[in-house]
């Protein structure tokens, strides 16, 4: 039997372009002979799947799973919306997501298990599948011994609750909220001091001559109107509760007499910059008719 070096090993992840984990363990079934294990990799697929690593994946789906108030969400990434849907995809993203319960971060995740192959080593095999690049791009948990809801809008917007004091039913509703209105803070005192400064100037930047010439008194009230509607809107507490609309979300809380403690909101692909191909123009491009 050779020995499994990193020469070795970089040597067969050159010839085949699969990731070198694969390589190595590929070497290791074959006792070290490199033309044996390229030969397995290309029968498994595996041999493609780095090549696809340096496309952009900007689609994909975010999955979740609860554990009593431990609850995870993952987001997956791939490279169409088509893919997204498919059911090799969605098992895979539906595994992940148990699998994170048990692990501390994304890292920690790739290495966990999925019938008896680690996350990572069943993405490589995925990617051979679908015929597109697939990244496990981030999670997010809470565990705490509080009330936890994890909600999933169609694959596309994941949120976690945690929620002290209330049910199951009112931490539910308050996840569905945030999926729908992306508050950016929970409460008032959340606000940053220099947003509210901003946002001062830039009221009364707007207000007429007229309306400025008036005592300060006056003045400030009226600022102070405007950017109290400014802050209901950009926190949690402070927007009309999307399941009665007639009541702000502190309202219903201070009803539950229950508080929000933290929230976690993931939308797929958001900060990912996508490549939108012009094909017509590259084509008259290189027909020098551009």
């Amino acid at each position: 039997m050779a020995e499994i070096t990193a020469s070795l090993v970089k040597e067969l992840r050159e010839r085949t372009g699969a990731g070198m984990m694969e390589c190595k363990k590929a070497l290791s079934e074959t006792g070290g002979d490199i033309d044996a294990a390229a030969e397995n990799l290309r029968k498994s697929g595996l041999a493609k799947a780095d090549k696809k690593a340096g496309r952009v994946a900007a689609e994909g789906r975010i999955a979740s799973a609860q554990d009593g108030g431990k609850a995870v969400l993952v987001e997956i990434n791939s490279e169409t919306d088509f893919v997204a849907k498919d059911e090799n995809f969605v098992a895979f993203t539906n595994a992940a997501a148990q699998a994170a319960l048990a692990t501390a971060d994304i890292e920690a995740l790739k290495a966990a298990s999925i019938d008896g192959a680690t996350v990572e080593e069943t993405r490589a095999a995925l990617i051979a599948k679908v015929g597109e690049n697939v990244q496990l791009r981030r999670m997010v948990r809470i565990d705490t011994d509080n009330t936890v809801a994890a909600y999933v809008h169609g694959g596309r917007i994941g949120v976690l609750v945690e929620l002290k004091g209330g049910d199951a039913d009112l931490a539910r509703g308050l996840a569905m909220h945030v999926a729908a209105m992306n508050p950016p803070h929970i409460k008032a005192s959340d606000v940053p001091a220099d947003f509210i400064e901003k946002e001062k100037e830039i009221e009364l930047a707007k207000m007429s001559d007229k309306d400025k010439a008036k005592p300060a008194d006056i003045l400030e009230k009226i600022i102070g109107g405007k950017i109290n509607k400014i802050v209901n809107e950009v926190t949690l507490y402070g927007q009309p509760y999307v399941l009665d609309t007639n009541q702000s979300v502190e309202a219903v809380l201070k009803g539950a007499g229950a508080e929000v403690v933290r929230f976690e909101r993931l939308a797929v692909g958001e900060g990912i910059e996508k490549v939108v191909e012009d094909y017509a123009a590259e084509v008259m491009k290189q027909a020098g008719l551009a």
